[in-house]
């Protein structure tokens, strides 16, 4: 009885979802030591924890990229102004965003520079001085690094001033082969989304509103979290010619002509950890997908004290170390319950543990975070039964994210109706492609469009905005 009441009590420290989600997650991230509020406003200390799943996203992300043929480089984290002021549109989208260094040491400088926000200009600018004929391209380059956007309302891993990212930018010979690249690289963050993440999202082209400042065409893959808020997970970017012109990127084709590349960009940040925790967490805290789990499996060494108790537990941590997967073992003065709460409250995937009748019966009693449920594995199999068992939580966390999207996506044909949908989900509904109608649902609604499905098969025939004949099927709902 004791044990429980301890367990209650521990548990308390994280408020409820569905009694404040905004403060559930505050408490999640900061209770499992994942993140710290940096002295800077609106700036995060990513700590060890938190860090190391954005290693295992790297990691894997940048595997696949190297496997679509793409490169690592790394580019000055400051731009002139001049550089910035090239592309007109691309300014206007960002100028509430940018930070300026207006001073070196103890000299005002002559030129502001900006603290990159995104780095299209400065890869137009070394495109431009690296690009001479058809045989240079494509250039398919992407960098790993932190970008600065001021923002006003932040909230860690969502939308902080300063967060780390990738970002690809390519340039090509055809119109053709750059939106192929911009629709296969948003294929290789859908599958990163829902095989790793174990995420689902919804794919497919933002409105003429929404897409990046300077793009042809954004395509975006939305997620769904827990509250029915969308969150923008990635994005992809045909930016056609029209950077080229502005930084005169220009090759000699095999016609013997000069002609502008075409290019595009793409990239996901450190918000695809807070999606992770806002689409798995629950009221016990993270529940953590084992593919980006730091610690895939806990090792609690029960009744420590008894003889061969330790040392078995090692032994069963270092074999399956040697088997590859991701091990800590757990040998802290405290309760055995109060280590209970604390793995799962850090969402480790399983909890073992290892006990003298354990030992006795040649077996450990193995907990999954997922559904809590416990269950017995021959110590001699656990190098096989445990990754069967992992990738049977990380199928099954996919399943039941999959499930709760579905059940909170509605079709909707009138502004009513859109606006019941979104207050928990999202509506999916036919436009006729107008920007008023679309400010019209954000303005009532407080919604945005979210994307075109590239599925375009019709739901009805008229707009649900102002009832003239629709031309779109599109996704609207809240946002992150």
């Amino acid at each position: 009885m004791a044990k429980n009441k301890n367990q209650q009590e521990f548990v308390k420290e994280i408020t409820p979802r569905d009694v404040d989600f905004g403060q559930w997650y505050t408490d999640v991230i900061l209770k499992t030591d994942m993140v710290d509020y940096a002295p800077v406003r609106g700036c995060m200390v990513i700590k060890p924890y938190g860090y190391g799943i954005w290693e295992l996203i790297q990691k894997q992300m940048d595997a696949e990229f190297k496997a679509t043929g793409h490169e690592n480089v790394y580019m000055p984290m400051l731009l002139p102004e001049s550089l910035l002021m090239k592309e007109a549109e691309h300014v206007e989208g960002f100028a509430p965003e940018v930070a300026w260094v207006t001073q070196g040491g103890t000299e005002p400088l002559a030129e502001r520079l900006a603290i990159r926000p995104t780095s299209e200009t400065i890869f137009c600018t070394m495109y431009a001085k690296w690009v001479q004929s058809w045989r240079d391209l494509p250039m398919k380059y992407n960098q790993w690094c932190n970008v600065m956007r001021w923002e006003k309302s932040t909230r860690p891993f969502l939308r902080t001033s300063e967060f780390l990212w990738q970002e690809g930018h390519t340039i090509h010979a055809t119109a053709e082969e750059a939106q192929e690249e911009a629709l296969t690289m948003l294929e290789v963050y859908r599958k990163f989304a829902e095989e790793v993440l174990a995420i689902p999202v919804l794919v497919g082209q933002k409105s003429e509103l929404e897409k990046f400042a300077g793009a042809r065409a954004t395509y975006s893959m939305e997620a769904m979290m827990h509250d029915g808020k969308a969150l923008q997970a990635g994005t992809t970017h045909n930016f056609g010619d029209n950077f080229a012109k502005a930084f005169d990127i220009m090759f000699l084709d095999k016609d013997g002509k000069q002609k502008y590349v075409e290019e595009t960009s793409w990239g996901v940040s450190t918000r695809l950890i807070g999606a992770i925790i806002m689409v798995h967490g629950d009221d016990r805290g993270l529940v953590l997908p084992p593919k980006v789990a730091p610690i895939q499996a806990v090792v609690l060494p029960i009744a420590a004290h008894k003889p061969g108790v330790t040392e078995k537990a090692h032994q069963i941590a270092d074999s399956l170390k040697a088997a590859g997967l991701r091990v800590h073992i757990d040998e802290r003065d405290q309760s055995a319950g109060w280590k209970f709460n604390e793995w799962e409250m850090k969402g480790v995937p399983v909890r073992i543990e290892v006990g003298p009748r354990d030992m006795e019966n040649g077996v450990v009693t193995v907990c999954r975070r997922d559904t809590l449920e416990k269950s017995t594995i021959a110590i001699d199999a656990l190098t096989t039964e445990l990754p069967k068992l992992l990738d049977d939580v990380q199928q099954g966390l996919f399943a039941k994210a999959l499930a709760f999207r579905d059940a909170h996506i509605k079709d909707v044909t009138n502004m009513e109706e859109l606006g019941e949908a979104v207050q928990d989900g999202f509506a999916r509904g036919m436009w006729c492609g107008s920007d008023e109608c679309e400010l019209e649902v954000k303005n009532r609604f407080n919604a945005k469009t979210r994307n075109m499905p590239f599925d375009q098969t019709p739901i009805g025939d008229t707009c649900v905005c102002c009832g003239k004949k629709a031309t779109k099927l599109i996704y609207f709902g809240k946002q992150y």
